[in-house]
């Protein structure tokens, strides 16, 4: 009875899926981006899938049985343009505008990278000469939808994943509503409560939709033309265009979740949110070397890291000094995430350096009272799971958003490394540190964060399989994706409204003056008549 009651539970957990074989495809330079998805795919292998992952560069985790990884590298030019492009984007100060535009400008770089991650051998062999019959491609998104290609050459389903919070032309993949009259754009922040926009918000919302958009329709035939380039030459007269793979995305999955980090959004059965999959269920034992530096911390810790894409060589030495003088005086120990451990700031004696420290695992601790941050996402996740107050030095990217975001919502303060005093440094680490207020608010949000019916792995392993049951899932997409923009906009039903408008108005003007004349015509026969009549009399 046991063995049949086993069975009967191993079949309602997952009803009729076999060990599929998934490919994942991950083109982004960058290793945040990297944790994200390959925390997707650690969840998947956990579940007993075949898992064979195409990278830029081998990521820092441990061997799974499960998981093949297979490495496209970037060519050594292409790996300094990008350190050239990170680190000059870290020393200047930008405002949001120009951060846009020159997002436009330098997408092309952006875009040429993933193509030759497309075209490398090791990828390319995949999905031209496939010794796997894969089941499903699961695609990180940057840049690089002409790579839905892949799906239509291996004819499998196609699941893309966003590690950031939602963004336009994320939302307008799977026709997510984007109504900028409620709904925020990525950096417009609402305060702790509010609701709504008011007119002003609501003003530079619709502007930077409205730029958004633009911007999304440049990408959009930028991604056709690679899309052409990459696969305009099958022979397959029924080979999909760009147009039809875009139809044919199964589901999108991305590093959100709306009921604690809000705004609520209004979103179609496509979009999954997995918020903080990168973040342990149970975190890893640490280093004997940490953990002791932690568990002797009497008056707590504090970590400061500015993730995997930024260098702290990249401030400018005189930040550097100020920030090692701050936190060199303190009583509270500190963690800091230093690129060279032979040429470090100082030898303070409460600061430890490391080069790669597992973050999620320091942020675990109990001991670790603050998180000087970058603020990209996926550490602002890590930090809000564990409930850890923040002080955030953002420099480009998303990162200045998160950062008033967190501000606001009262996790934390920011402060402009362009600017940095040692004054306003030591004020700030001491308040977030101190005041008992930010703790409490991040703390009341680590409860929500945590509060789901599933969990972000839970979430990818039951959506994947679903896909992997309805083979593609397709009957979950919005009618929207499936419409034209004439069709989409109602332009046509607006324009004949108009034109019956138009058509009515003309006819009734017509008819106005049909009858105007007809009276005109009694009026002045009667008229004439009494004239007549008149003249006879005298």
């Amino acid at each position: 009875m046991k063995f049949i009651l086993l069975l009967l539970l191993l079949g309602v957990e997952c009803p009729g899926i076999r060990a599929a074989n998934i490919l994942g495809v991950f083109g982004a330079h960058s290793p945040s981006h990297t944790i994200v998805n390959m925390a997707v795919m650690k969840a998947l292998a956990d579940r007993s899938h075949n898992i064979t992952v195409v990278l830029t560069a081998m990521p820092k985790m441990k061997a799974h049985e499960n998981i093949t990884i297979i490495l496209a590298p970037r060519t050594p030019k292409r790996i300094q343009d990008i350190k050239d492009h990170v680190a000059k984007a870290s020393q200047r100060k930008q405002s949001l505008w120009k951060s846009m535009v020159l997002t436009i400008l330098q997408s092309e770089f952006q875009i040429e990278g993933q193509y030759e991650f497309l075209m490398h051998p090791n990828l390319r062999n995949l999905y031209e000469k496939p010794q796997t019959k894969f089941d499903l491609v699961i695609l990180g998104m940057l840049a690089n939808d002409f790579q839905l290609g892949i799906g239509a050459k291996l004819n499998c389903p196609v699941i893309l994943t966003w590690v950031r919070i939602p963004m336009l032309f994320a939302d307008f993949v799977v026709g997510n509503i984007a109504d900028p009259a409620y709904v925020p754009t990525m950096t417009v922040g609402l305060e702790p409560g509010q609701k709504t926009m008011g007119f002003g918000l609501r003003l530079t919302n619709f502007l930077k939709y409205t730029f958004s958009s633009i911007f999304n329709e440049v990408m959009a035939y930028k991604m056709n033309q690679y899309y052409v380039r990459a696969f305009g030459n099958e022979s397959d007269p029924d080979f999909p265009t760009y147009s039809e793979m875009k139809r044919r995305i199964s589901l999108l999955f991305y590093n959100y979740h709306a009921p604690s980090e809000g705004p609520i959004r209004p979103v179609v059965p496509q979009s999954i949110e997995i918020g903080g999959i990168q973040v342990k269920e149970q975190p890893d034992p640490l280093p004997k070397d940490i953990a002791e530096f932690l568990d002797n911390a009497r008056d707590g810790a504090i970590f400061f890291s500015l993730g995997s894409n930024v260098d702290t060589n990249t401030f400018s030495p005189q930040v550097i000094e100020i920030i090692h003088k701050v936190l060199s005086k303190l009583t509270q120990r500190v963690i800091w995430k230093w690129h060279d451990l032979d040429d470090t700031p100082g030898n303070a004696s409460n600061i430890y350096f490391g080069k790669w420290l597992p973050q999620d695992d320091i942020l675990a601790h109990p001991n670790t009272k603050l998180f000087i941050t970058h603020a990209g996402k996926g550490s602002v996740a890590e930090a809000q799971f564990y409930g850890v107050p923040m002080v955030a030095l953002p420099l480009f990217g998303d990162q200045p958003s998160n950062s008033e975001i967190l501000a606001k919502s009262g996790f934390g303060r920011w402060l402009d490394v362009h600017t940095l005093t040692e004054e306003d440094f030591e004020k700030t680490v001491l308040d977030v540190m101190e005041n008992p207020t930010y703790r409490k608010a991040i703390g009341k949000f680590s409860s929500l964060y945590r509060d789901r019916p599933l969990t972000a792995r839970q979430s990818v392993v039951y959506w994947t399989e679903y896909v992997l049951r309805h083979q593609g899932a397709y009957h979950l997409q919005s009618p929207l994706i499936q419409m034209d923009f004439v069709a989409r906009n109602n332009i046509d039903v607006y324009g004949i409204i108009l034109f019956l408008g138009v058509v009515a108005s003309l006819t009734i003007l017509a008819i106005f003056k049909w009858v105007f004349r007809k009276v005109s015509r009694v009026f002045h026969g009667k008229n004439n008549q009494q004239k007549v009549d008149k003249l006879k009399h005298n």
